[in-house]
């Protein structure tokens, strides 16, 4: 543990008193961290898994208290998310409902994201954003195993959103770069980097990406605003700074066991930043966080609103362009074999292409043109000649349903299968294309052919 800087304490010791104070950097010193996981209610079977479920997380539905392995079945097939209890809260804060569209503005490495989409039950879209291109990629990678069919993922800078996104969505998410001071147990690295000159800097990058959250969310929106350190100043005076510039009102969150609400002294003495919520180490619910949920003013003007039905209507060229019957046909003889979501059953109507690459689009492209797009709903597979070959997306997403097409490994070939080896099959029927699980979890694609042999379709970035 890095040692706690004098400029830190003294900075807290004004702020709560020496008592209070003192339980903090005692908490900070702790070795116990408080560490937590997300089931996914949108695949089948959702709480088959070998994790004790006995100590739940109060403030959301399918958190548990607990340690999740990245190497099991669970983990690969995105029936759980390895997540800090207190960092599950701003999704919960968002009131998500079916139907609405949402952006994760920094969303990796996708905790927030996977459970915003979730919320989402496969109706509406979710856009999650990342700045990073290695973050980016994490991202993707851990909202493809989360098996949902509706979200984009975009790679940009937040100013660059705005143009395509104004005035777009009902729900905005910001777990703003930040100080990091709730970090300081789990990565004591933190504490290295902490200066007071480091959180003016990130209240300043705060308000960067706030300008642009605020010209994307529609009139009446509600913008979730939250981190990951205690600093007043990237908390309860950014909420301040976004009353005061654009007449954000603050809306109540409940104060679960062990949150404390916000201060109204640490900001413009406004009496509701008490409906904010802050997490402190000691009050033992997870790591640091600070939560609040405010609305933007207004309805979408009447002239707005006739502009989007226009844009709708507008024929705009998009590099993508829809499948041909013979290749409908090619896709069919794959997907009819299996359990589709039902948002995908008329798959056919939306599908497009792109280099022979199939995608079922969350979004219409003519929406991200000019971004770096990462995903676009789920990449279906991949037309070669005379054939189709499904994605290892389209089995995380097929994982939502019971299959009958389906290998399920031994302990012993699983570990084989991960490693990208292929299994000898004994007293097995199937053909062709088959979903491949391990204790009940579908994870991957695999092949089987003649001799009975199942080829390995699970992708080299993942195998270990």
């Amino acid at each position: 543990m890095q040692k706690i800087p004098t400029e830190f304490k003294e900075k807290y010791n004004k702020l709560l008193g020496e008592k209070e104070a003192a339980k903090f950097f005692k908490a900070i010193e702790a070795e116990d961290k408080t560490k937590g996981f997300r089931l996914n209610s949108l695949k089948n079977g959702f709480k088959d898994v070998g994790y004790p479920l006995d100590s739940r997380v109060s403030f959301t539905e399918n958190g548990y208290y607990g340690t999740a392995s990245g190497k099991d079945s669970e983990w690969l097939a995105g029936k759980v998310y390895s997540q800090d209890p207190s960092a599950m809260y701003p999704a919960e804060a968002a009131q998500i409902k079916p139907g609405e569209v949402v952006l994760d503005l920094c969303a990796a490495p996708g905790g927030k994201s996977t459970a915003l989409v979730e919320k989402l039950q496969g109706k509406g879209t979710l856009v999650a954003n990342e700045i990073s291109p290695a973050r980016a990629k994490i991202l993707r990678e851990n909202l493809e195993r989360w098996g949902a069919v509706n979200s984009v993922i975009t790679n940009e800078n937040p100013a660059r959103l705005v143009d395509n996104f104004k005035n777009f969505f009902d729900k905005i998410v910001v777990d703003a770069p930040c100080s990091g001071e709730g970090m300081f147990r789990k990565e004591p690295d933190a504490i290295k980097y902490w200066s007071q000159e480091y959180v003016l800097t990130c209240q300043s990058r705060q308000k960067e990406i706030l300008n642009s959250a605020v010209e994307m969310l529609k009139p009446g929106g509600m913008l979730v605003y939250s981190t990951c350190t205690y600093a007043p100043e990237e908390d309860e005076e950014i909420v301040s700074w976004l009353v005061e510039n654009y007449d954000f009102k603050i809306l109540p969150l409940k104060h679960y066991p062990g949150m404390s609400a916000g201060q109204p002294e640490w900001g413009d003495e406004q009496e509701n930043l008490k409906n904010t919520v802050r997490m402190w180490f000691q009050n033992g619910i997870g790591e640091g966080q600070f939560v609040s949920l405010l609305q933007k003013p207004g309805e979408l003007p009447k002239e707005e609103k006739e502009k989007k039905k226009k844009r709708k209507k507008e024929k705009t060229k998009s590099s993508f362009e829809k499948i041909d019957k013979k290749e409908v046909e090619l896709i069919k003889k794959v997907l009819d074999k299996f359990n589709l979501p039902t948002e995908m059953e008329n798959w056919e109507k939306k599908t497009i292409k792109r280099n022979d690459h199939v995608v079922f689009p969350a979004l219409n492209p003519v929406l991200l043109k000019g971004l770096h797009v990462l995903n676009n709903g789920v990449e279906l597979g991949l037309l070669k000649k005379n054939r189709f070959e499904p994605s290892h997306a389209l089995a995380e997403v097929l994982g939502q349903k019971p299959q009958t097409e389906e290998i399920k490994l031994s302990e012993e070939e699983f570990k084989k299968f991960v490693h990208g080896e292929s299994i000898k099959l004994t007293d097995n029927q199937l053909r062709g294309f088959v979903l491949v699980s391990y204790q009940g979890n579908i994870f991957s694609f695999g092949k089987v052919g003649g001799d009975n042999i199942l080829k390995n379709f699970y992708p080299k970035g993942l195998r270990n």
